[in-house]
């Protein structure tokens, strides 16, 4: 008899295994079955009531003072980088006269 009980037990323990693990595996597909049912359902209804804000460009203040203002101020700044950046330029042609004692740079061969 004792020959039997090893077998049969490990028999019923196995079946008590799959069934554990067969009902959770249809548990948790029949709950993701209805969430994806009901977020197909809702992407595919259109709603009755769509409240937007406003759109972007709506919500821009014109301010043509401030714009006027911003506009020189811009100017006045692209006039320094262009004074300063031909500063520099002179500086180097004057630098080169200095060492060269001339405009371009004697050839090395």
């Amino acid at each position: 008899m004792s020959a039997l009980i090893g077998p049969i037990s490990g028999a019923l323990v196995a079946g008590g295994v799959y069934y554990g693990i067969s009902n959770l595996i249809h548990t948790r597909t029949e709950q993701q079955r209805r969430e994806l049912h009901t977020l197909s359902v809702r992407l595919t209804e259109t709603p009755t009531f769509v409240n937007a804000p406003p759109s972007a460009a709506s919500r821009i203040e014109h301010r043509p003072f401030a714009s006027l203002i911003k506009g020189k101020w811009n100017d006045e700044i692209d006039n320094l980088v262009a004074g300063l950046r031909s500063l520099d330029e002179r500086a180097i042609s004057y630098g080169k006269k200095l060492l060269y004692n001339s405009t371009t740079p004697p050839k090395t061969s």
